[in-house]
């Protein structure tokens, strides 16, 4: 995989990806829809090994997750551009807000989860993989 970068809405953030995803989603959430501002969020989840992020300070609001555990999610502090989440049920694992993605023309989600929370108006995407929830882990 080619390295990857991004950035906040002002730029004053920027990040880069050095390995390959483990998984690109769409979360249907209610919490990443609010996070968001939109009907769902695109994630690349890649391990926090590669993942760097460089520029100004960025904020972080501690959210909480289904499993009860701390879900961090970060922004920029100048813009509230959303850039990534850390989920303490995830650990070792960035979620990277893929919207922040430099060049986004490579991505595809490979699954949609959540998605009894999904909005009504969306239909269900048989070219992916969908859960209801969050999907059992494969380790």
């Amino acid at each position: 995989m080619n390295k990857q970068t991004g950035q906040c809405l002002c730029g004053s953030i920027q990040y880069e990806i050095s390995e390959a995803p483990i998984i690109t989603a769409a979360c249907h959430c209610s919490h990443c829809q609010k996070a968001s501002g939109s009907a769902y969020s695109l994630n690349i989840c890649v391990a926090e090994s590669g993942f760097s992020i460089h520029g100004e300070t960025q904020r972080c609001y501690v959210d909480q997750g289904d499993s009860g555990l701390a879900v961090k999610r970060y922004f920029c502090h100048q813009c509230g551009s959303p850039l990534y989440t850390q989920a303490d049920a995830m650990p070792g694992i960035m979620i990277v807000k893929a919207g922040t993605l430099d060049d986004t023309s490579g991505f595809k989600p490979a699954a949609n989860i959540w998605c009894d929370s999904r909005m009504a108006w969306l239909t269900e995407n048989n070219d992916v993989l969908n859960f209801d929830k969050m999907p059992p882990s494969s380790t």
